[in-house]
């Protein structure tokens, strides 16, 4: 049985993360994903939107995912390859490079990702349609209160 083990946030699931997941498992028997805890994010600077038990229940759902685990650390990438007995390590080919030094004790794949998807890209979308609803909402409340005015 192979094992392929992965990494990740996996904030807002969308396509992209489903077709990363689906070339990974397509590596091996086995798919197990280090899903980044909130505290790990907040170190790495990202704000993710759901919890991390959150974003945990919804890999799990996933019959791509055999297991999730904590990852917690830059450094517990060895660690986690040599405790899961994982085969081959995969990750995003934007990370091309940063994992060779684990090559030594697993084979190290970057995937491509998915052109014109990213969790970045969704959450600075739904910002804007926020920030529009509000500039939206405040003209309609100057052209009230103009309203309001004249009728005095």
């Amino acid at each position: 049985m192979k094992t392929v083990i992965t990494y990740g946030t996996f904030d807002l699931l969308h396509v992209g993360h489903i077709r990363l997941l689906k070339r990974a498992r397509s590596l091996g028997d086995k798919l197990i994903v280090g899903l980044s805890t909130d505290a790990f994010n907040a170190k790495k600077g990202k704000n993710a939107i759901f919890s991390y038990d959150a974003r945990r229940e919804i890999l799990m759902a996933l019959r791509l995912v055999d297991d999730v685990f904590a990852e917690e650390d830059w450094e517990q990438k060895r660690r986690d390859i040599r405790q899961h007995n994982a085969q081959i390590l995969a990750m995003g080919d934007d990370w091309a490079g940063k994992f060779d030094e684990l090559s030594d004790i697993t084979e190290v794949v970057y995937l491509p990702r998915t052109e014109a998807v990213s969790t970045t890209e969704i959450k600075t979308v739904i910002s804007k349609i926020t920030e529009e609803k509000l500039q939206t909402l405040d003209r309609a409340i100057e052209h009230i209160a103009k309203i309001s005015k004249e009728l005095r």
